[in-house]
């Protein structure tokens, strides 16, 4: 029988109050409150709590506070990825980001989602999808990228775009729902 962590990374519905995966998001939460409450002058704290918090992280992570995520140990980051201030990532299922990719402000990365089936949603049960970004995309401040999309390498997203479907690489992107507005020339 699977355990409620392997049944959220497998995709399947499983049950978030669950004690081990409330304990770990309440390590995380400490961790980004630790980060949050740090001071722009206090780098070595707060490359250690990036350390903690995202472990799966290339060199020259640049993060603007406040940032906030469910896990931390869900998103895999690439070399130079920054983030702009009051991003979230919901990393219930992987969020893979590719080197040198760029995120404005208060960008939200869901991969959390819920049944559509009111029955299903209202068992409490959710279940997510995993998110992959590719390298060096600059996605525009207030984007929301929703539950299973792919965006491709050198990609752009423009700012307020809800991102609902895959997008390829090398494409100027925005929209909601968005949409592929040109190819770039590279």
């Amino acid at each position: 029988m699977k355990t409620e962590k392997e049944k959220m990374l497998s995709g399947e519905l499983y049950n978030a109050l669950d004690p081990e995966l409330s304990e770990e998001r309440l390590k995380a939460r400490l961790l980004v409150k630790e980060l949050n409450d740090s001071g722009e002058d206090e780098e070595v704290k707060r490359e250690e709590v990036l350390r903690k918090l995202l472990p799966n992280s290339g060199s020259n992570l640049w993060i603007q506070t406040p940032f906030y995520c469910d896990y931390g140990t869900n998103i895999q980051l690439g070399d130079s990825v920054y983030f702009n201030f009051n991003c979230v990532v919901l990393d219930v299922m992987p969020v893979t980001i590719g080197s040198r990719t760029l995120f404005g402000p208060n960008v939200q990365i869901y991969t959390a989602t819920h049944p559509i089936n009111y029955k299903e949603r209202a068992s409490g049960l959710e279940f997510a999808k995993a998110i992959t970004i590719g390298e060096d995309v600059w996605i525009g401040g207030n984007v929301a990228i929703c539950p299973g999309v792919s965006i491709g390498d050198r990609s752009v997203i423009g700012a307020g775009s809800v991102v609902t479907k895959d997008i390829p690489s090398d494409v100027s992107a925005a929209g909601n729902p968005c949409k592929i507005i040109r190819e770039l020339e590279q």
